[in-house]
């Protein structure tokens, strides 16, 4: 232990490596830059992936096929269990459900799915809903309203389903 390293305690950063500081340093000489070359030029800096000029991992890679990423719908996913939470005669939308905190996934959409049992009826807004969700719900004596993209009531469907 020596006085630097008793000083050093509680300092934000660490101190910078002194180069060109003779060979005993071991950043002497080239400073770390090895001998010739771009690298050891001032002012050189490379681009991020850049390998060394062997051909870069995105070029190797095969770029086939389609992506749907950009234009994938994510929805807020709850069973008809959680709708069991609520009191009879509730209307129970997005907002209700993630005020409840009953969904963890906030997105714009909304989708019951029909897993559990509903004993309650509950008016449920939502812009999609399984086959299984829909009888449930009617089941009990509540309503299901589907609504579109933007939150509008949308006129049913004659399946009963929203696909």
């Amino acid at each position: 232990m020596d006085i630097k390293t008793v000083t050093a305690k509680g300092t934000k950063h660490a101190k910078s490596m002194r180069v060109g500081r003779g060979t005993g340093s071991g950043k002497g000489k080239t400073c770390g830059r090895g001998h010739k070359g771009r690298g050891a030029r001032s002012g050189a800096s490379r681009r991020a992936g850049y390998e060394g000029g062997q051909m870069p991992l995105y070029r190797r890679l095969p770029k086939r096929g389609f992506t749907n990423a950009r234009f994938r719908k994510d929805y807020t996913v709850v069973n008809v269990s959680v709708l069991e939470s609520f009191e009879a005669g509730a209307t129970i939308d997005l907002a209700a459900v993630l005020e409840a905190g009953l969904a963890s996934m906030n997105t714009p959409l909304l989708k019951v799915l029909g897993n559990g049992e509903l004993n309650k009826a509950v008016t449920v807004r939502a812009q999609k809903f399984s086959q299984s969700a829909i009888e449930k719900i009617q089941k009990a004596g509540g309503t299901v309203v589907v609504l579109d993209e933007r939150g509008r009531e949308l006129e049913p469907s004659k399946d009963g389903a929203d696909e």
